[in-house]
Formats: C-alpha cells, structure tokens, sequence
C-alpha cells in the first residue's frame, strides 16, 4: 500500500473513533458527568491527531503535485 493510502485507513480509524467517543460522551451527560468528561477530553485527544494526519495529508499530496 501507498503512504496515502494508509494516511486515508487511518483517519477514517481515527474518526469513526472521535465520533463513537462523542456520543458515547453525550450518552453519559445525564448519567455520569465523570465519565462523560473522560470520554469528551479523549475525543479531543482522538480530533487532535486527526487534525495532525489530515496535515500530514494535505502537505503530502502538495509535495506530490
């Protein structure tokens, strides 16, 4: 496989997580607002290295062209 091939596997691994961590979050609101908040700052964490690779990604298909 190509490098922008695993760049593309792994955000959408990173985001399909961000979002099962998001709702998971939003899901906990009413119950438990520790765990909510557990699970609201590691979809922060999950977002922050998507925004890294999807960098990443952009200068990569720059260099390419």
């Amino acid at each position: 496989m190509d490098r922008q091939n695993l760049l593309k596997q792994h955000q959408t691994k990173l985001y399909k997580r961000y979002k099962q961590l998001i709702e998971q979050s939003y899901n906990l609101r009413q119950i438990d607002h520790e765990q909510s908040d557990v699970s609201a700052f590691k979809a922060i964490k999950v977002l922050n290295k998507l925004n890294r690779l999807n960098y990443l990604a952009r200068e990569q298909s720059q260099t390419v062209t």
